[in-house]
């Protein structure tokens, strides 16, 4: 820190402020002394949590100080590390606050219901939230908003998504909004957050939903595991109630008959090794009675020659099961093919329509 001998030598001596000492300083000026310290020592100090105010009185404060003396600093520093030594505990500061440290501690729903019941928003910057979303959903989002919301949306989140969130809008608006994409040059920081916060309360407005996935993919999953005949039977009777989800639902199911359009050749050897040995055996002995001999092939295809040698040994051996032995060594096999793909493990081959 620069001292006084410097600084007279520099600044004519009508000109130099009188040093700052212990007695007269107020408590804006301790903390002005305090963050510069730590700015000197080439510390970071957050101060954007400061309420805007509270930012500008500081900065002020900071322009209206000249220096102090090293006796002053010494005190102040004793001072404010006297300060942080008798704090035993501190809370967060507002229900905002409060919030933020439960976060994934409490509910969702009473998370929600308190954030509304105090009028606040959730934390964090909006656009981040609002980036998080699928391409999907922030089409759906953006095509109920105007022109030049939309256009400041898509400037704000990641350019390859921007681009696949308005390949979803109609051909009319997106042309609109690519134009009115260069008309932002004059947009202000402060519009860009507000109209963040704005969408983002639209996130923060949609009712908790009970279960993630959709209808017809939790129906889906249920079949999949299903006997044929009572897949079979459900799915006729969804297409008598509603065709509609009734396709959907078909689109969403996975059977071992899928297995030469949905899984990559490199990953059966991981497939069959996560599945239980007699379960393997036993559906591919049984899959040439019921027509699936394309599964089996492609499952012993695509493994080492010698474990392919020795499951047809074994299939050979098998014999033909009975056919509930059979439907639920393939259910076993297709249950170890979605956990491995519900944990990231393997990725099932989407068609030109699912994709």
């Amino acid at each position: 820190m620069t001292n006084q001998t410097q600084i007279a030598t520099l600044t004519p001596p009508a000109a130099i402020p009188p040093a700052v000492t212990g007695p007269i300083l107020t408590r804006r000026q301790k903390a002005a002394i305090v963050v510069q310290f730590i700015l000197n020592e080439g510390a970071d100090v957050a101060l954007t949590t400061l309420p805007e105010d509270l930012q500008a009185s500081l900065t002020q404060q900071l322009g209206a100080m000249r220096y102090v003396q090293t006796d002053t600093l010494n005190e102040v520093l004793r001072e404010f590390a006297d300060e942080l030594g008798g704090v035993g505990l501190s809370f967060p500061k507002g229900i905002a606050g409060a919030l933020s440290a439960l976060d994934g501690k409490i509910s969702a729903q009473t998370a929600q219901r308190l954030r509304k019941e105090a009028g606040v928003r959730q934390a964090g910057d909006p656009w981040t939230r609002i980036a998080a979303l699928s391409a999907d959903e922030l089409a759906k989002m953006l095509e109920a908003e105007s022109t030049e919301v939309a256009a400041v949306a898509l400037s704000k989140i990641e350019v390859t998504r921007a681009a696949e969130v308005l390949s979803k809008l109609p051909g009319a608006q997106a042309r609109l909004i690519a134009y009115a994409v260069s008309q932002t040059g004059s947009v202000t920081p402060d519009a860009v957050d507000r109209i963040g916060l704005s969408l983002a309360s639209q996130i923060d407005n949609k009712p908790e939903r009970a279960f993630d996935a959709a209808p017809e993919n939790r129906v889906g999953a249920i079949l999949n595991v299903s006997l044929s005949m009572t897949r079979d039977d459900v799915l006729s009777g969804l297409d008598e109630a509603d065709s509609a989800f009734a396709q959907a639902v078909r689109k969403a199911i996975f059977t071992f008959a899928d297995i030469p359009a949905k899984i990559a050749p490199l990953d059966v050897p991981r497939i069959l090794r996560d599945t239980d040995a007699d379960a393997v055996t036993t559906a591919l002995a049984f899959a040439a009675s019921c027509g699936m001999e394309a599964a089996r092939d492609h499952l012993l295809d695509n493994l080492g020659k010698r474990m392919s040698e020795q499951l047809r040994e074994q299939i050979e051996e098998r014999g033909t099961p009975k056919r509930k032995d059979g439907e639920e060594a393939m259910n076993a096999v297709v249950a170890s093919v979605l956990g491995l793909a519900s944990a990231g493990d393997i990725t099932l081959i989407q068609s030109e329509e699912e994709g």
